[in-house]
C-alpha cells in the first residue's frame, strides 16, 4: 500500500493510523473537509491506542471527548498533546457536522496529528529521541491563498534544511508518485481494516488492564517528557492561541487581524491585533478591551529562551505609544512599562496557565488581565 512519509513511521504500532494519515494527505489538495475528516478518525484511533496500552480502553463507541478527559485526568496527556487533541477533534467536527474547513486548517492539522504521533512513538518505545526528519509539505491546493503559499513554501524550504537535496526531491516525487496511486480502493481497505482496529485494541486492552495502575505510573513520565519534545513553528503557537483567545470570546487572528492589515481598536469590541507596532519591535498580541490596552502578549515555542523572550515583552511595554483614540489602563505606567505584559510559551496548554509571567510591578492588575485574556466578554471591562 502506498503511503505517506509523514506518517510511516506509525506502521510499527498500528497500520491503520498510517492508513488515515495517508488518506487525510491525499485529500487535502481538492478537499480539505474531508482531509479533517480523517484527522479526526486519526486522533481518535490514537487515542484509543493510548488508553489501551495502559488498560484505559471502553470501546468503540465511547466519545472522543469522554476518552480524552479520561487520559487527561490520569496525567497521560501532558501540555500541548492534550490541546493537539482536542484541535484535530473540533476541527474534525466542524468538518463532519458543517462542512466547515479550509486548506490553512487542513495544513495545520496535518502537521497536529504527525506531532502527536511523534509524541506516541518517543512514549510507548524506547526511543524516547526518536525523530523522522521534516515534515514534507502535501501537493498545492489548485487555489491557495498568498498566506497558505508562503507557508507552504516555508515548510519546503525548512525540509530542504534538514535533508540533501536528493533525498528531498526523492521523498517529494514520492510522495506525489503515491498520493496519486491511492483510489477507492485504499477506502475500502481502510473501511475493512477499521473492525481489525478495534478488534486489536480489545486485545490490548485485554493483556493490560489488570496492571493498569502500574501501567499509567510508568507511561506518565515518559509522556511527560516526550511531550517536552513537541516540536511546533511560531505559526502554530499562534494559531493555537488564536483559537483560545477565540474560545473566550476575543475577535483574533494573527495571520488576518493585524496592524499592518488595518486592524484597529474598535469601541465595543474585545480584539486581540497582531504584530502591533511599539517604539521598540512588535508585538505579537496586543489586547484591547474597546480602546483600552489591556495587555501585550508575547509568543514562543517552548525551546525559546524564556528569561529573553520576558525582556523583550518588557522592551514591548516600555515602547508602547498611543497611535490613536486608544487609552491605557488605570493605574498606568508602572515605572518605565505602560502596558501589562504577558508571555505565552508553548507548554501553557491549558487557560489556568496561559499567563505564565506577567511583567513586575502589575501584581495587583494581574488577575484582571488573566479574566480579560482568558474568559467570555461579559467578564472583561467595558471600553
Amino acid at each position: 500500500m502506498p503511503v505517506s512519509p509523514n506518517f510511516a513511521f506509525l506502521n510499527s504500532h498500528d497500520s491503520q493510523l498510517v492508513r488515515l494519515g495517508t488518506m487525510a494527505e491525499r485529500y487535502f489538495k481538492e478537499d480539505p473537509v474531508t482531509c479533517l475528516m480523517k484527522l479526526r478518525q486519526f486522533g481518535e484511533l490514537l487515542a484509543q491506542l493510548v488508553a489501551a496500552k495502559v488498560g484505559l480502553y471502553a470501546d468503540a463507541e465511547e466519545p472522543q471527548i469522554r476518552l480524552l478527559n479520561r487520559l487527561s485526568y490520569n496525567n497521560l496527556l501532558p501540555g500541548e498533546v492534550e490541546r493537539l487533541f482536542h484541535e484535530l477533534r473540533m476541527a474534525g467536527n466542524n468538518a463532519t457536522h458543517q462542512r466547515r474547513g479550509d486548506h490553512r486548517i487542513a495544513l495545520s492539522s496535518l502537521k497536529y496529528a504527525r506531532q502527536l504521533g511523534i509524541w506516541f512513538h518517543r512514549t510507548f518505545t524506547a526511543d524516547k529521541n526518536f525523530n523522522p526528519g521534516a515534515f514534507i509539505p502535501p501537493p498545492e491546493p489548485s487555489q491557495e491563498t498568498e498566506v497558505l503559499k508562503q507557508e507552504l513554501e516555508r515548510l519546503r524550504l525548512l525540509a530542504q534544511e534538514n535533508r540533501s537535496f536528493a533525498e528531498l526531491a526523492q521523498a517529494k516525487a514520492s510522495q506525489e508518485e503515491e498520493l496519486r496511486q491511492i483510489t477507492e480502493q485504499l477506502l475500502r481497505e481502510a473501511e475493512a481494516q477499521a473492525q481489525e482496529a478495534f478488534q486489536r485494541l480489545e486485545q490490548l486492552q485485554t493483556q493490560t488492564v489488570s496492571q493498569s495502575n502500574q501501567l499509567i505510573k510508568q507511561t506518565v513520565a515518559k509522556a511527560q517528557q516526550a511531550e517536552t519534545q513537541i516540536d511546533l513553528d511560531e505559526t502554530e503557537t499562534r494559531r493555537l492561541i488564536d483559537a483560545q483567545l477565540r474560545a473566550a470570546g476575543w475577535s483574533a487572528d494573527s495571520e488576518n487581524l493585524t496592524y499592518n492589515k488595518g486592524t484597529r481598536p474598535e469601541k465595543g469590541r474585545n480584539l486581540a491585533i497582531g504584530e502591533y507596532p511599539t517604539q521598540n519591535g512588535r508585538a505579537d498580541y496586543a489586547l484591547f478591551v474597546g480602546l483600552q490596552i489591556v495587555a501585550l502578549v508575547e509568543a514562543k515555542r517552548q525551546c525559546k529562551d524564556v528569561s529573553a523572550a520576558i525582556d523583550q515583552a518588557k522592551r514591548y511595554s516600555e515602547g508602547y505609544r498611543i497611535i490613536g483614540e486608544e487609552t491605557l489602563v488605570d493605574g498606568s505606567p508602572w515605572g518605565e512599562y505602560k502596558v501589562p505584559f504577558v508571555l505565552r510559551p508553548m507548554d501553557a496548554n491549558s487557560y489556568s496557565n496561559f499567563v505564565l509571567k506577567v511583567g513586575f510591578g502589575f501584581a495587583t492588575y494581574a488577575d484582571r488581565i488573566i479574566y480579560a485574556a482568558l474568559f467570555p466578554l461579559g467578564t472583561v471591562p467595558k471600553g
